[in-house]
């Protein structure tokens, strides 16, 4: 599991577009109390979608 600003290094963007990523539904996160996490798998996921979504 990835905090946000662990994923958006990552992914090598910015926390607010990783919180945009999250509200559009391309990249899968949960809540436990107040924090947002990210499934690992989820990264490679959201790569996979960016990439299609450019083609």
């Amino acid at each position: 599991m990835l905090r946000v600003d662990e994923a958006a290094r990552a992914l090598g963007i910015g926390r607010s577009l990783v919180y945009e990523l999250i509200r559009s539904g391309r990249l899968r996160s949960f809540k436990v109390g107040s924090r947002r996490l990210i499934p690992a798998s989820a990264i490679d996921e959201a790569i996979t979608t960016l990439l299609e979504e450019a083609a």
